[in-house]
């Protein structure tokens, strides 16, 4: 038995402890086996099932790691174990009161940033709680970056690194963390879809065009970053630069991070998140080699300008067929997000 299915069932014994069989809510038996359609992903699955798929993935990966190919896609026509929904449910709440016991409901806050459906943050934990994080995504407004051709239509660089940082945004929050979303897209929101609409009208903190000149659209973002940082002196604060490659077609490329040569704390973060990918590589993915790095890039401007100690980090190669679909997916993008933040977590409690 692993560790998932052992801390489920750990809590229904206690439960039935507490409250006697007759009132316990779940039990192995109850347990919910799914058959996965042709198209679905991990989270479409799961919220066909009214369960929060973000809350639950790396819940569902655990319990069901040997029968997904590659440890995160499904297989249409095989069966899934459901993870049973936790104790800040409406229904366990209830039960719970109901014999005198209380327990406190998590309660969610919801940004329209990240779009009606996935507007609401819960709380997860208070671990990031009074740090202050700088979210940029690479390009938007005028400049699309990298473009390829997935199909018959194109796709976009800025796009796919926007929705990443609005789920690693989304993440971060949900620990604690006071978040600034350097390049907004107000209408665009978390995107489920494989291919995401092209656009032009992100602009930067709070609400300023973003220039075409390169260096101006650069400096831009530096002075809104370092203005930020002066304002919240004194408080822990960290950056993070979200960019999709965009490299010779065909080269595949892992995630790789870069910092500033001279920033200990900067080395530290992108080193944490490197390891956590690592380690993520090595459980879900046992058969590859994570062959991601982690080194000084002083010379990019961002990297260079900008105060709070920072990682840039490069997702993968738009341009590669191999890496498309490890973009396109967004159970795949919500994973990065996810991973990110996990490295975010232990860069801190370091």
């Amino acid at each position: 038995m692993n560790h998932t299915f052992f801390r489920y069932f750990k809590t229904f014994f206690v439960l039935a402890l507490l409250f006697g069989a007759e009132n316990t809510i779940y039990g192995q038996d109850s347990l919910k086996v799914v058959v996965a359609k042709k198209g679905d992903g991990i989270l479409s699955l799961l919220r066909k099932q009214g369960i929060d798929p973000y809350d639950h993935y790396d819940d569902f990966i655990a319990m069901n790691v040997d029968n997904l190919r590659d440890s995160i896609h499904l297989y249409a026509g095989r069966k899934y174990l459901i993870p049973p929904v936790e104790l800040d449910t409406v229904e366990v709440v209830e039960t719970i009161q109901k014999n005198s016991t209380k327990i406190k409901k998590i309660e969610g806050e919801d940004f329209a940033i990240f779009g009606k459906k996935h507007a609401t943050v819960l709380e997860k934990s208070e671990r990031l709680k009074g740090n202050v994080y700088y979210l940029v995504s690479g390009h938007g407004g005028p400049d699309p970056g990298a473009m390829a051709k997935y199909g018959n239509q194109m796709i976009a660089e800025d796009e796919y690194a926007y929705d990443i940082t609005l789920r690693l945004a989304k993440e971060l929050m949900s620990h604690g963390a006071f978040v600034y979303i350097i390049i907004r897209d107000e209408n665009d929101g978390i995107r489920d879809e494989r291919v995401l609409k092209i656009d032009h009208d992100e602009v930067a903190y709070p609400n300023k065009t973003i220039p075409l000149n390169q260096v101006a659209r650069l400096k831009q973002r530096v002075e809104i970053v370092n203005e930020l940082y002066r304002e919240n002196r004194g408080k822990y604060q960290r950056l993070i630069v979200t960019h999709v490659d965009s490299r010779s077609r065909g080269q595949n490329i892992d995630v790789f991070f870069y910092h500033h040569e001279k920033s200990k704390n900067g080395k530290k973060l992108a080193e944490s998140i490197h390891k956590t990918f690592q380690e993520k590589y090595k459980k879900f993915q046992p058969n590859r080699i994570y062959s991601g790095t982690f080194e000084d890039r002083s010379s990019l401007y961002l990297v260079k300008k900008t105060h709070p100690a920072m990682t840039f980090i490069e997702i993968g190669n738009i341009r590669s067929k191999k890496d498309q679909r490890r973009i396109l997916d967004p159970d795949n993008r919500q994973a990065l997000a996810k991973w990110i933040s996990e490295g975010v977590i232990l860069d801190y409690e370091k």
